[in-house]
């Protein structure tokens, strides 16, 4: 196994040119410096953190560079980032990093909840034993420097009184925690893994709740 030794010195360059030129004859020419400089050490570094973060959690894997476009409006064909990620399934927890031209981005929680998924995680919120061990969570998190975001709905679930004291919770639909870092020397040195590793220690709380509370969906992926 290649050790990560940080993204390629093009990696932020690349992007910065597929961001303006988002066309396959871009694609075509950069390819081998994406795989070089992007996706070569993406898989290095997935590879590398999954041995902590996956035994009994999931697989690692790194995200293919095309676009789903099939029901999109914007047609371009390439992501303008690359992602890796360890989860046992969409929605359950996830262990998430991506290199972009804005820099290093890692993230966790529930990003796509199905509906299956969604009654599990308000059910637990809902209870005082889960719902308050959540909110003490996120509320270490944002401490830390982390910004807690996610799809919310602009009134409240049904079945739920006003004056839940987790009313803010249970109004998400995904939730998840991010945090981003500009491009700097370190997003080029073997010290970005352990930026990740330190900032995916610091999601592990939160994910282990998704996965015990939330779950895989048993629905087929939209």
């Amino acid at each position: 196994m290649t050790k990560f030794a940080g993204f390629g010195e093009h990696a932020v360059e690349f992007y910065d040119g597929l961001t303006a030129d988002n066309s396959k004859a871009y694609w075509t020419d950069h390819v081998e410096v994406y795989r070089s400089d992007v996706r070569g050490p993406m898989e290095a570094l997935i590879a590398e953190l999954t041995p902590e973060f996956g035994p009994g959690f999931g697989e690692g894997k790194v995200f293919r560079p095309y676009r789903d476009v099939r029901f999109a409006r914007d047609k371009t064909p390439y992501k303008t980032h690359c992602g890796g990620v360890v989860e046992p399934g969409r929605g359950g927890g996830a262990y998430y990093v991506e290199v972009s031209s804005a820099g290093l981005r890692v993230g966790g929680g529930c990003f796509h909840l199905q509906s299956d998924q969604l009654a599990r995680f308000r059910q637990a919120v809902g209870t005082e034993i889960h719902g308050a061990e959540l909110a003490g969570i996120l509320a270490g998190l944002r401490r830390a420097g982390w910004t807690i975001t996610g799809d919310v709905l602009k009134t409240k679930p049904r079945g739920y009184p006003d004056d839940h004291p987790r009313l803010d919770l249970l109004k998400h639909r995904s939730l998840y925690a991010v945090r981003s870092w500009e491009p700097d020397d370190t997003l080029h040195e073997r010290a970005c893994l352990e930026r990740v590793r330190k900032a995916w220690r610091q999601l592990r709380p939160f994910n282990e709740w998704a996965r015990d509370h939330v779950g895989v969906s048993a629905k087929p992926r939209r």
